[in-house]
Protein backbone atom coordinates (compact mmCIF):
# COMPACT_ATOMS: atom_id res chain seq x y z
CA UNK A 1 0.00 0.00 0.00
CA UNK A 2 2.89 2.52 0.71
CA UNK A 3 4.62 1.60 -2.04
CA UNK A 4 1.30 2.30 -4.19
CA UNK A 5 1.38 5.55 -2.47
CA UNK A 6 4.83 6.09 -3.32
CA UNK A 7 4.64 5.51 -6.89
CA UNK A 8 1.24 7.66 -6.95
CA UNK A 9 3.17 10.84 -5.38
CA UNK A 10 6.06 10.24 -7.81
CA UNK A 11 3.67 10.22 -10.63
CA UNK A 12 2.03 13.25 -9.59
CA UNK A 13 5.32 15.64 -8.66
CA UNK A 14 6.01 14.38 -12.34
CA UNK A 15 2.94 15.65 -13.85
CA UNK A 16 3.58 18.91 -11.86
CA UNK A 17 6.70 19.30 -13.04
CA UNK A 18 5.78 18.59 -17.02
CA UNK A 19 3.11 21.12 -16.29
CA UNK A 20 5.59 23.58 -14.50
CA UNK A 21 7.49 23.22 -17.96
CA UNK A 22 5.06 23.29 -20.52
CA UNK A 23 3.61 26.37 -18.95
CA UNK A 24 7.08 27.87 -19.36
CA UNK A 25 7.20 26.77 -22.95
CA UNK A 26 3.79 28.02 -23.83
CA UNK A 27 4.99 31.46 -21.85
CA UNK A 28 8.21 32.56 -23.92
CA UNK A 29 8.64 35.86 -24.83
CA UNK A 30 9.40 35.13 -28.92
CA UNK A 31 11.25 38.09 -30.50
CA UNK A 32 9.34 40.79 -32.93
CA UNK A 33 9.19 40.36 -36.17
CA UNK A 34 10.88 41.65 -38.60
CA UNK A 35 10.51 42.98 -42.89
CA UNK A 36 8.85 45.12 -44.46
CA UNK A 37 5.27 45.39 -45.87
CA UNK A 38 4.47 42.78 -48.62
CA UNK A 39 8.23 40.88 -48.32
CA UNK A 40 7.85 36.98 -48.20
CA UNK A 41 10.95 35.17 -47.40
CA UNK A 42 10.97 31.61 -49.63
CA UNK A 43 13.04 29.06 -48.14
CA UNK A 44 13.60 26.35 -50.93
CA UNK A 45 16.47 24.65 -52.53
CA UNK A 46 18.38 26.68 -55.00
CA UNK A 47 17.76 23.87 -58.21
CA UNK A 48 14.12 24.08 -57.42
CA UNK A 49 14.18 27.84 -56.76
CA UNK A 50 15.68 27.73 -60.39
CA UNK A 51 13.45 25.75 -62.27
CA UNK A 52 9.48 24.83 -62.45
CA UNK A 53 9.12 25.11 -58.94
CA UNK A 54 10.26 28.60 -58.63
CA UNK A 55 8.18 29.90 -61.73
CA UNK A 56 5.02 28.73 -60.74
CA UNK A 57 6.32 30.28 -56.81
CA UNK A 58 7.14 33.77 -58.95
CA UNK A 59 3.68 33.61 -61.16
CA UNK A 60 1.20 33.01 -57.49
CA UNK A 61 3.37 35.51 -55.55
CA UNK A 62 4.98 38.06 -57.56
CA UNK A 63 1.97 38.71 -60.05
CA UNK A 64 1.12 42.44 -60.86
CA UNK A 65 -1.17 44.00 -58.87
CA UNK A 66 -4.20 45.15 -60.66
CA UNK A 67 -5.16 49.13 -60.99
CA UNK A 68 -1.37 50.08 -61.57
CA UNK A 69 -0.17 51.80 -63.87
CA UNK A 70 3.14 50.11 -64.31
CA UNK A 71 3.56 46.54 -63.30
CA UNK A 72 4.51 45.88 -59.47
CA UNK A 73 4.81 42.69 -58.11
CA UNK A 74 2.33 41.53 -55.39
CA UNK A 75 5.01 40.65 -52.97
CA UNK A 76 8.45 41.18 -52.59
CA UNK A 77 9.73 37.55 -52.85
CA UNK A 78 13.56 37.31 -50.77
CA UNK A 79 14.59 33.26 -51.42
CA UNK A 80 16.70 31.66 -49.20
CA UNK A 81 18.59 28.56 -49.35
CA UNK A 82 17.54 25.71 -46.56
CA UNK A 83 21.38 25.50 -45.59
CA UNK A 84 21.16 29.45 -44.42
CA UNK A 85 17.86 28.99 -42.99
CA UNK A 86 19.51 30.83 -39.41
CA UNK A 87 18.25 32.93 -36.72
CA UNK A 88 18.24 36.45 -38.96
CA UNK A 89 16.25 34.57 -42.01
CA UNK A 90 13.72 33.35 -39.46
CA UNK A 91 12.63 36.53 -37.61
CA UNK A 92 11.12 37.48 -41.04
CA UNK A 93 7.20 38.10 -41.10
CA UNK A 94 6.31 35.86 -43.89
CA UNK A 95 8.38 32.61 -44.36
CA UNK A 96 7.57 30.09 -46.86
CA UNK A 97 8.80 26.49 -47.06
CA UNK A 98 9.15 24.22 -49.57
CA UNK A 99 10.58 21.05 -49.87
CA UNK A 100 9.96 17.34 -51.14
CA UNK A 101 8.84 15.05 -48.98
CA UNK A 102 6.78 11.46 -48.77
CA UNK A 103 3.62 13.59 -48.78
CA UNK A 104 1.43 16.35 -50.48
CA UNK A 105 1.08 19.10 -47.68
CA UNK A 106 0.13 23.05 -47.18
CA UNK A 107 0.68 24.00 -44.01
CA UNK A 108 0.00 27.42 -41.50
CA UNK A 109 2.02 27.71 -38.03
CA UNK A 110 1.64 31.05 -36.63
CA UNK A 111 4.66 32.93 -34.14
CA UNK A 112 7.11 29.81 -34.65
CA UNK A 113 10.21 31.70 -34.62
CA UNK A 114 9.32 35.30 -34.00
CA UNK A 115 6.17 37.58 -33.09
CA UNK A 116 3.66 38.11 -35.32
CA UNK A 117 5.01 35.66 -37.89
CA UNK A 118 3.39 32.99 -40.54
CA UNK A 119 5.12 30.02 -41.48
CA UNK A 120 3.81 28.24 -45.19
CA UNK A 121 5.25 24.87 -45.29
CA UNK A 122 4.48 23.30 -48.91
CA UNK A 123 5.57 19.94 -49.22
CA UNK A 124 5.52 17.14 -52.52
CA UNK A 125 6.29 13.80 -53.12
CA UNK A 126 7.46 14.96 -56.89
CA UNK A 127 8.07 17.83 -58.73
CA UNK A 128 5.03 17.77 -60.12
CA UNK A 129 3.22 17.21 -56.55
CA UNK A 130 4.87 20.39 -55.30
CA UNK A 131 3.59 22.39 -58.43
CA UNK A 132 -0.27 20.61 -57.94
CA UNK A 133 0.36 21.28 -54.32
CA UNK A 134 1.43 25.26 -54.94
CA UNK A 135 -1.56 25.65 -57.68
CA UNK A 136 -4.22 24.07 -54.98
CA UNK A 137 -2.89 26.90 -52.44
CA UNK A 138 -1.98 29.57 -54.42
CA UNK A 139 -4.86 31.73 -53.64
CA UNK A 140 -5.23 31.01 -49.86
CA UNK A 141 -1.73 31.90 -49.25
CA UNK A 142 -1.80 34.67 -51.36
CA UNK A 143 -4.60 35.83 -49.58
CA UNK A 144 -2.95 35.05 -46.07
CA UNK A 145 -0.20 36.91 -46.47
CA UNK A 146 -2.25 39.79 -47.55
CA UNK A 147 -4.83 39.61 -44.98
CA UNK A 148 -2.26 39.51 -42.12
CA UNK A 149 0.08 42.06 -43.84
CA UNK A 150 -3.33 44.63 -43.38
CA UNK A 151 -3.35 43.47 -39.79
CA UNK A 152 0.17 44.71 -39.56
CA UNK A 153 -0.10 47.74 -41.19
CA UNK A 154 -2.70 48.69 -39.14
CA UNK A 155 -1.22 47.91 -36.21
CA UNK A 156 2.05 50.33 -37.18
CA UNK A 157 -0.46 52.79 -38.25
CA UNK A 158 -1.69 52.54 -34.87
CA UNK A 159 1.54 53.92 -33.07
CA UNK A 160 0.93 57.31 -34.09
CA UNK A 161 -2.97 58.18 -35.02
CA UNK A 162 -4.71 61.10 -37.09
CA UNK A 163 -7.65 62.27 -35.02
CA UNK A 164 -10.85 61.44 -36.58
CA UNK A 165 -12.99 63.40 -34.75
CA UNK A 166 -14.61 64.67 -37.23
CA UNK A 167 -14.82 61.52 -39.30
CA UNK A 168 -16.92 59.95 -36.88
CA UNK A 169 -19.32 63.43 -36.48
CA UNK A 170 -19.63 63.84 -39.94
CA UNK A 171 -20.13 60.37 -41.21
CA UNK A 172 -20.67 58.27 -38.16
CA UNK A 173 -17.88 56.09 -38.73
CA UNK A 174 -14.14 55.72 -37.36
CA UNK A 175 -10.95 54.97 -39.08
CA UNK A 176 -7.22 54.32 -38.20
CA UNK A 177 -5.52 57.13 -39.91
CA UNK A 178 -1.46 57.72 -39.36
CA UNK A 179 -0.94 61.03 -38.43
CA UNK A 180 1.41 62.42 -41.07
CA UNK A 181 -1.94 62.92 -43.12
CA UNK A 182 -4.18 66.33 -42.78
CA UNK A 183 -6.87 67.62 -43.91
CA UNK A 184 -6.42 69.01 -47.50
CA UNK A 185 -10.36 70.06 -47.60
CA UNK A 186 -13.40 70.16 -45.53
CA UNK A 187 -16.80 70.23 -46.78
CA UNK A 188 -20.52 69.67 -44.97
CA UNK A 189 -20.27 66.37 -46.67
CA UNK A 190 -17.16 65.62 -48.02
CA UNK A 191 -13.42 65.52 -46.57
CA UNK A 192 -9.96 65.02 -48.16
CA UNK A 193 -7.20 64.16 -46.44
CA UNK A 194 -3.69 64.61 -47.78
CA UNK A 195 0.06 63.11 -46.81
CA UNK A 196 2.86 64.66 -48.95
CA UNK A 197 6.02 62.90 -49.66
CA UNK A 198 8.85 64.31 -51.03
CA UNK A 199 8.35 62.50 -54.66
CA UNK A 200 5.10 62.98 -54.31
CA UNK A 201 1.10 62.46 -52.35
CA UNK A 202 -1.12 60.34 -50.85
CA UNK A 203 -4.69 61.34 -50.59
CA UNK A 204 -8.20 60.33 -48.70
CA UNK A 205 -11.66 61.41 -50.25
CA UNK A 206 -14.57 60.23 -47.84
CA UNK A 207 -18.52 61.05 -49.00
CA UNK A 208 -21.85 59.79 -49.04
CA UNK A 209 -24.30 59.01 -51.63
CA UNK A 210 -28.06 57.70 -51.57
CA UNK A 211 -28.15 53.80 -52.72
CA UNK A 212 -30.40 54.33 -55.69
CA UNK A 213 -27.22 56.52 -57.21
CA UNK A 214 -25.40 53.27 -56.91
CA UNK A 215 -27.18 50.80 -57.75
CA UNK A 216 -28.86 51.98 -61.18
CA UNK A 217 -29.36 49.99 -64.02
CA UNK A 218 -26.61 51.14 -65.51
CA UNK A 219 -24.43 48.86 -63.61
CA UNK A 220 -22.31 49.50 -60.48
CA UNK A 221 -19.09 50.53 -62.20
CA UNK A 222 -20.31 52.98 -64.60
CA UNK A 223 -22.21 54.94 -61.77
CA UNK A 224 -19.08 55.35 -59.43
CA UNK A 225 -17.33 56.49 -62.26
CA UNK A 226 -20.18 59.19 -62.93
CA UNK A 227 -19.79 60.09 -59.47
CA UNK A 228 -16.30 59.44 -58.58
CA UNK A 229 -15.81 62.25 -61.84
CA UNK A 230 -18.78 64.77 -60.33
CA UNK A 231 -16.71 64.48 -57.10
CA UNK A 232 -13.50 65.20 -58.97
CA UNK A 233 -14.75 68.18 -60.79
CA UNK A 234 -15.90 69.71 -58.06
CA UNK A 235 -13.33 69.53 -55.25
CA UNK A 236 -10.06 68.31 -57.22
CA UNK A 237 -8.79 70.27 -59.18
CA UNK A 238 -5.27 71.23 -61.08
CA UNK A 239 -3.11 74.21 -60.52
CA UNK A 240 -3.29 75.18 -64.34
CA UNK A 241 -6.41 75.90 -65.67
CA UNK A 242 -8.28 74.55 -62.81
CA UNK A 243 -7.83 70.97 -64.53
CA UNK A 244 -10.01 68.34 -62.81
CA UNK A 245 -9.77 64.80 -61.42
CA UNK A 246 -11.14 62.01 -63.75
CA UNK A 247 -11.22 58.47 -64.39
CA UNK A 248 -8.79 57.26 -67.21
CA UNK A 249 -11.02 55.74 -69.89
CA UNK A 250 -7.71 53.98 -71.05
CA UNK A 251 -7.68 51.64 -67.64
CA UNK A 252 -10.92 49.86 -67.28
CA UNK A 253 -11.31 49.56 -63.66
CA UNK A 254 -11.41 46.39 -61.89
CA UNK A 255 -14.47 45.57 -59.70
CA UNK A 256 -15.15 42.96 -56.99
CA UNK A 257 -17.27 42.73 -53.99
CA UNK A 258 -16.11 42.41 -50.34
CA UNK A 259 -17.15 43.42 -46.91
CA UNK A 260 -15.88 46.13 -44.75
CA UNK A 261 -17.10 46.09 -40.75
CA UNK A 262 -19.24 42.99 -42.10
CA UNK A 263 -21.37 44.76 -44.17
CA UNK A 264 -21.53 44.58 -47.83
CA UNK A 265 -18.82 47.08 -49.83
CA UNK A 266 -17.95 46.81 -53.09
CA UNK A 267 -14.03 47.83 -54.18
CA UNK A 268 -12.69 49.24 -57.36
CA UNK A 269 -9.31 49.91 -58.55
CA UNK A 270 -8.53 52.18 -61.38
CA UNK A 271 -6.22 54.94 -62.89
CA UNK A 272 -7.32 58.74 -62.17
CA UNK A 273 -5.79 61.67 -64.52
CA UNK A 274 -6.03 65.39 -64.47
CA UNK A 275 -7.91 66.46 -67.31
CA UNK A 276 -5.15 67.43 -70.08
CA UNK A 277 -2.72 67.22 -67.90
CA UNK A 278 -0.07 64.28 -68.22
CA UNK A 279 -0.64 63.86 -64.07
CA UNK A 280 -2.12 60.22 -63.12
CA UNK A 281 -1.80 57.72 -60.82
CA UNK A 282 -3.80 55.18 -59.54
CA UNK A 283 -7.01 54.65 -56.99
CA UNK A 284 -9.25 52.46 -54.92
CA UNK A 285 -12.23 53.26 -54.37
CA UNK A 286 -14.68 51.48 -51.50
CA UNK A 287 -18.08 52.12 -51.37
CA UNK A 288 -19.70 50.64 -47.68
CA UNK A 289 -23.46 49.95 -47.68
CA UNK A 290 -25.32 51.26 -44.84
CA UNK A 291 -28.68 50.37 -44.97
CA UNK A 292 -29.92 51.68 -41.73
CA UNK A 293 -29.35 55.21 -42.94
CA UNK A 294 -29.84 54.16 -47.02
CA UNK A 295 -26.18 55.70 -47.91
CA UNK A 296 -23.00 53.85 -49.16
CA UNK A 297 -20.07 55.64 -47.36
CA UNK A 298 -17.77 55.73 -50.06
CA UNK A 299 -13.89 56.49 -49.02
CA UNK A 300 -11.12 56.42 -51.98
CA UNK A 301 -7.32 56.62 -52.15
CA UNK A 302 -5.43 57.86 -54.14
CA UNK A 303 -1.72 58.34 -55.21
CA UNK A 304 0.81 60.86 -57.18
CA UNK A 305 4.25 59.73 -57.21
CA UNK A 306 5.58 59.87 -60.65
CA UNK A 307 9.17 59.03 -60.11
CA UNK A 308 8.56 56.25 -57.50
CA UNK A 309 6.85 53.21 -57.24
CA UNK A 310 3.05 52.71 -56.00
CA UNK A 311 2.41 49.48 -54.72
CA UNK A 312 2.64 50.14 -50.79
CA UNK A 313 1.25 53.26 -51.07
CA UNK A 314 -1.82 52.18 -52.20
CA UNK A 315 -1.35 49.02 -49.93
CA UNK A 316 -1.48 51.36 -46.87
CA UNK A 317 -4.37 53.51 -48.19
CA UNK A 318 -6.08 49.94 -48.45
CA UNK A 319 -5.14 49.19 -44.91
CA UNK A 320 -6.70 52.60 -43.66
CA UNK A 321 -10.14 51.98 -45.58
CA UNK A 322 -10.50 48.58 -44.59
CA UNK A 323 -9.96 49.48 -40.74
CA UNK A 324 -13.29 51.89 -41.13
CA UNK A 325 -16.16 50.69 -38.56
CA UNK A 326 -19.51 52.27 -38.21
CA UNK A 327 -19.88 54.19 -34.41
CA UNK A 328 -23.29 53.93 -32.72
CA UNK A 329 -24.72 56.83 -30.42
CA UNK A 330 -23.51 54.41 -27.47
CA UNK A 331 -20.20 52.97 -28.48
CA UNK A 332 -16.45 54.99 -28.06
CA UNK A 333 -14.54 55.30 -31.02
CA UNK A 334 -11.38 54.37 -28.56
CA UNK A 335 -13.23 50.94 -28.32
CA UNK A 336 -13.91 50.35 -31.80
CA UNK A 337 -10.28 50.90 -32.72
CA UNK A 338 -8.71 48.73 -30.04
CA UNK A 339 -11.35 46.04 -31.79
CA UNK A 340 -10.38 46.37 -34.77
CA UNK A 341 -6.39 45.47 -33.45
Amino acid sequence: MRKANFFLGLLLLLLLFSCKENTKKAGLVLPASAGKINSVAIIIDDVLWNGEIGDTLRKKLAAPVDGLQDEEPLFTINQYSPKIFDASVQLNRNIVVVSKANSNEFKHVENKYASPQNVFYITGHSLKQLIETIELHSQTLASSIKFYEIIENQRQMSASLFNDKRIRATFGCTLLIPSSFSYALLDKKFLWLKKDIPSGNSSLLIYEVPISSLEKQNGYVSNLVRIRDSIGRRYIKGMVDKASMITEESYAPYLSKTKIDDKKSFEVRGTWELENSFMNGPFINYAIKDQKRNRYVVVEGFVYNPSSTKRDMIFELESIIKSLQFVNSKTNGTKIRNKAL
